[in-house]
């Protein structure tokens, strides 16, 4: 029996198309937390929150399809926004939750976003972590040169598949794409490599052609016309050197969701879960206890 990734309960969902859905929990306590990865990722982003919540919340961790433990769909083109929800939905199903706080770093804002759009009444709270509500590509680096250069991308994944697998193995699994990253892209005095370089090993052993379908499909999805219908208390967490996703987006998702509450990291880039966790950790466990001193049956079950 294979031993749980993430804690003392694991279990595999089933996503509409039948595709299994890789889910594991730990800790005990409401209300529970769902978090939602970036693409590319299997948990690395969480390790701290799990460290810091686990005494007092359940959390629940899952996969996406095609990443860590789940499968990869029969069909590579069902990644899209319709079927990642569909597994979320499962796996809070699975995890015998009525009601959840969701928790959604990079591209896991957008998939916490359209969620709670699609199933309103199943979420407790939204925490939206160094994302935005959609587009990516086209304010990556704030620039549409990613944009502009990805539809070449893909017909070359497409017409050459074994060089695109080669290369991608070859580039991702390097040291060197590390070192350019705690260099460039993240505050490599803050980062410890034990809890980034997993990032790496887990996406030179993924599917490019399945990477690069979902990320077509986040490329096109924006939640853009629900923020202000999003009627939950929402905790929004950005770090101020992001690259990624711009600072200025969360500032804007701040404005339009009513009520929502943000916390600015400074120094922060797209990790800075990881990079800064006692600084979010104390930030959203006061968030946290605002949704927990909700009446008990606004809690039941979750």
């Amino acid at each position: 029996m294979a031993v749980p990734l993430h804690g003392a309960e694991e279990g595999f969902a089933e996503g509409q198309d039948g595709t299994r859905i890789y889910w594991s929990a730990v800790g005990r306590g409401a209300p529970a937390l769902v978090c939602c990865d970036g693409i590319g990722c299997d948990g690395f982003a969480w390790k701290y929150v799990v460290r810091d919540f686990a005494p007092r919340h359940r959390i629940v961790r899952w996969h996406y399809r095609g990443h860590g433990r789940s499968a990869v769909p029969r069909d590579l083109a069902r990644v899209s926004f319709d079927d990642i929800c569909g597994d979320l939905d499962a796996v809070i199903d699975a995890a015998g939750l009525k009601k959840a706080v969701i928790l959604g770093h990079s591209m896991g804002v957008q998939v916490a976003l359209e969620y709670h759009r699609r199933h309103p009444e199943r979420v407790l709270g939204l925490g939206l972590i160094c994302g935005s509500y959609g587009l990516p590509l086209d304010t990556f680096h704030d620039s549409r040169m990613l944009k502009t250069m990805f539809p070449a991308l893909l017909q070359a994944a497409a017409r050459w598949p074994e060089a695109t697998e080669f290369l991608w193995r070859a580039i991702v699994s390097g040291e060197w794409v590390y070192q350019i990253a705690t260099h460039l892209e993240v505050n490599g005095k803050l980062v410890h490599r034990e809890d980034f370089a997993p990032y790496f090993t887990h996406l030179s052993g993924m599917d490019p052609a399945l990477f690069l379908g979902m990320l077509k499909h986040a490329s096109e999805h924006s939640a853009d016309g629900h923020l202000e219908h999003v009627n939950v208390p929402t905790l929004i967490v950005a770090g101020t050197d992001d690259t990624f996703t711009p600072y200025r987006l969360s500032e804007e998702m701040h404005r339009r969701i009513s009520g929502s509450e943000m916390l600015s990291v400074p120094g922060g880039t797209h990790v800075a879960p990881i990079e800064q966790p006692e600084l979010i950790a104390l930030r959203l466990e006061k968030w946290l206890s605002r949704i927990s001193g909700k009446k008990p049956q606004d809690l039941a079950a979750s």
